[in-house]
């Protein structure tokens, strides 16, 4: 860490071992605050992340995949996500538009883009999202369409090779879920996302000008209504928030022990000759920690959750899968909480010094309260309230 008054040594080489996870992390934690400050396109690093074989976590195994189970993937994001968050955001965002195409293509499209991701490192981009209905698709009448218009918050799309689309058929008031190449003529990426935190996860509008989809992108969800297995992806993307959440904490709470471990100083009154024995302080830690933990707690057993319902396929049944959101939501309002409060305590911890411009520490905070935003809180302590009180489980949504 720098000292406070003097400009941040950015690391201009990468440290060896870069294809590795500790080597990522080194090399991710040396540029984290240059690159918060600066915003744009993680181009080198989202390199790093493909040469540590991380693009395929969640490809089955059939495909070439690593077939990584699911508590093993949320500790890779929330480690990353420890020293930077936007960048664990994209690899997170990458899985679940691995797990979209598993659960909503049939056979010939799970072998086409699964195995494609595999030999060709492919980094997804995400344009999901039925509640924007900005973007039209008309029917062609040889079982494809044409877009028109534009989708906002599309994490990843820039730098990209694909991404998974959804886009509002007028004619049947259905949403179109396809696959479509990210450079495919007339889309248009846009550099406009310009957020106070989570500032690199390449999350800005994309627009969409007579652009064709093929019979074979666009994805045939086997089932109407979905099978419950296949309505886990929405619990997938919410623990992908989630761990992103335990690893902002985490984050924080290393870089607060770090800081006062080395610059701390006591208190004029505490009447004590270290920071670190300084019993208000101490007891800051402890419920700093005390929240982290907790949080990380449920996340684990959370991801466990989904793992056992997922290696279920189709015999998962409606209330073992709501009980997986039950246990989604539980975790994630923990994990809400604890980032934005540890984020924000660690300047308590830290003193008035640590809020030296250059050493970024207000980043964590930034990046929480983007991220926490969403989708609202109270919506979810009322699932768990309701359960609490009644017994009712959650019921299935684009959030739940």
């Amino acid at each position: 860490m720098n000292q406070p008054g003097h400009p941040a040594t950015l690391e201009t080489q990468v440290p060896r071992g870069v294809s590795d996870l500790t080597g990522l992390l080194d090399a991710l934690r040396a540029t984290a605050a240059q690159r918060d400050r600066d915003g744009g396109h993680a181009a080198q690093e989202k390199q790093w992340i493909a040469d540590a074989g991380l693009l395929t976590l969640a490809v089955p195994r059939e495909f070439g995949g690593a077939a990584a189970p699911w508590p093993t993937i949320y500790e890779t994001i929330r480690a990353i996500a420890r020293v930077d968050s936007a960048l664990a955001h994209l690899l997170g965002f990458q899985c679940l538009q691995v797990v979209s195409v598993d659960v909503w293509g049939n056979h010939a499209q799970r072998a086409r883009y699964l195995r494609g991701t595999v030999q060709n490192r492919w980094w997804w981009g995400n344009a999901v999202n039925p509640l924007d209905t900005r973007l039209i698709a008309t029917a062609t009448g040889d079982g494809g369409f044409r877009l028109n218009g534009q989708k906002g918050f599309c994490s990843g799309t820039r730098g990209s090779q694909m991404m998974t689309i959804s886009a509002h058929d007028p004619q049947t008031g259905k949403p179109v879920f396809a696959v479509v190449p990210t450079t495919r003529d007339g889309i248009t990426v846009h550099e406009d996302w310009n957020p106070i935190g989570q500032r690199q996860t390449d999350s800005g509008s994309v627009s969409f000008a007579q652009v064709k989809v093929e019979p074979e992108e666009v994805l045939h969800r086997s089932e109407t209504p979905p099978t419950p297995h296949a309505t886990l992806r929405t619990l997938v993307s919410q623990q992908v928030l989630t761990n992103l959440f335990v690893g902002i904490a985490q984050g924080a709470l290393e870089e607060a022990r770090a800081y006062v471990n080395q610059y701390g100083r006591p208190w004029l009154s505490s009447g004590v000759d270290k920071a670190t024995d300084d019993p208000y302080l101490i007891q800051r830690f402890g419920e700093m920690r005390l929240q982290t933990i907790a949080a990380e707690a449920l996340a684990t057993r959370a991801a466990q959750a989904l793992d056992e319902a997922w290696l279920q396929g189709g015999a998962l049944t409606a209330e073992a899968r709501a009980l997986v959101a039950l246990a989604t939501s539980e975790a994630k309002i923990l994990a809400h909480r604890a980032a934005l409060e540890v984020s924000e305590n660690l300047f308590d911890a830290c003193g008035a010094r640590s809020t030296h411009a250059p050493l970024a520490l207000d980043r964590f905070w930034r990046n929480a309260r983007v991220h926490t935003l969403h989708d609202p809180l109270d919506y979810r302590v009322r699932d768990v309230g309701r359960y609490a009180l009644t017994g009712t489980l959650p019921e299935v949504s684009l959030y739940t």
